[in-house]
């Protein structure tokens, strides 16, 4: 039989991989050592990336590309690529977020956005 501290941490690995169409590996991880920063780190999650007040979650989304392309964070801008795309944005729109991204941080930004988005194009051929 499950805890309720068991109950709580499966249900918020659940919670996130729904929420987010996907969940980075070490999340799992975190959530079992620490369910309460978790699920703080989940609600500002939520509320930054997942409230449509304004902005909506494309828009949002389109925004965290340009940044984690900056970042190097190949894994994670892939995945928001693909979430950007669920949520509405075309590849055109990501390729114009990688446009500005260029202008502000350079050609090393710009070339790990573009290896993420041809690989998304490439998962596209094969379908």
């Amino acid at each position: 039989m499950e805890t309720k501290r068991e109950q709580r941490v499966k249900d918020l690995i659940e919670s996130m991989k729904r929420e987010r169409g996907y969940l980075p590996p070490p999340w799992p991880y975190a959530t079992e050592k620490d369910i309460d920063f978790m699920e703080a780190y989940n609600k500002a999650y939520n509320i930054c990336l997942n409230n449509e007040k304004g902005l909506p979650i494309k828009t949002r989304e389109l925004i965290a590309i340009a940044i984690i392309a900056f970042r190097g964070l190949e894994g994670g801008l892939y995945e928001h690529m693909k979430r950007a795309l669920r949520h509405g944005a075309t590849k055109q729109e990501i390729f114009e977020a990688l446009k500005v991204s260029f202008i502000f941080s350079g050609t090393p930004t710009f070339v790990i956005g573009l290896q993420a988005l041809l690989k998304i194009e490439e998962e596209g051929r094969k379908e």
